[in-house]
């Protein structure tokens, strides 16, 4: 069966930026040695809320984000759109608050299988941190919070074969459809990893949008299923935050990889 392809979608102008922000764990935690990228202290985060709000962003999903960049909605103010991977219970604890206190929202991405477990994918970390349960993600998710998925183990999907890469990414979809009542239009690919293949069968299955690790402004998305972001992570100061709002766009990192089974 032939691999579906992109839809032909309106492009609008490059400009004004549109940011497609990527954090993972929010809460407090001490300066850290490795993973930088993985950790924001909170009160840089909150610090970041009220910057979005004072500098005008519009704050908006990944829906109105395909909207605007690819079925010819006008993208006429700097956007953003804030995405959270992992679905850490630290979201629940500090940063959901923190998101409602300025009246916004995020999408968070969920490992499916793991719910209410801990990041076993995290096999070097002396201490695998915890997971939203099932309970706090229908909490959140009738509180305006946004989910989509992460597949169902967190695997480097460009390393399975084509059976596992359908389950993992068609399963995970059913699995949290049916957790929440309701249809899961956006997919984030673990580690950033994915092939052609991966993509399309993201498409397949029924997803509207799908997030990688490419770094650069959401503008200069090749197709919805092949987002760019921009990571923000421990040592980002305000300055830093902005400096990557305003002024770093360009694109950088690697795409679609060969698949290997």
């Amino acid at each position: 069966m032939p691999a579906p392809s992109s839809p032909s979608l309106a492009r609008p102008p490059a400009t004004p930026p549109l940011s497609i922000l990527m954090y993972h764990q929010i809460g407090l935690y001490p300066r850290p040695d490795a993973h930088r990228a993985l950790f924001c202290n909170i009160d840089r985060f909150k610090a970041q809320l009220r910057y979005l709000k004072r500098a005008g962003f519009d704050v908006i999903n990944l829906t109105q984000a395909r909207a605007r960049l690819f079925e010819g909605r006008p993208l006429t103010r700097r956007s953003v759109v804030i995405t959270v991977d992992d679905g850490y219970d630290d979201f629940r604890e500090h940063a959901w608050p923190a998101l409602q206190a300025e009246g916004l929202s995020a999408t968070v991405y969920l490992v499916s299988s793991l719910i209410g477990k801990t990041a076993s994918w995290l096999t070097d970390w002396p201490q695998q941190p915890k997971l939203m349960d099932a309970a706090a993600v229908r909490q959140l998710r009738q509180e305006g919070c946004d989910f989509g998925s992460h597949a169902a183990t967190h695997p480097r999907l460009s390393r399975l074969s084509a059976a596992q890469q359908r389950a993992e990414i068609f399963d995970s979809k059913a699995a949290l459809e049916d957790l929440l009542g309701e249809a899961v239009p956006d997919f984030c690919y673990p580690y950033g990893d994915y092939s052609l293949r991966a993509r399309d069968l993201v498409q397949e299955a029924g997803y509207r949008t799908a997030t990688t690790c490419i770094r650069g402004a959401g503008n200069l998305s090749d197709n919805p299923f092949e987002l760019t972001r921009k990571a923000i992570s421990y040592g980002d100061n305000l300055l830093g935050f902005a400096w990557k709002l305003h002024a770093k766009q360009a694109r950088k990192g690697q795409g679609a990889l060969p698949d290997q089974a």
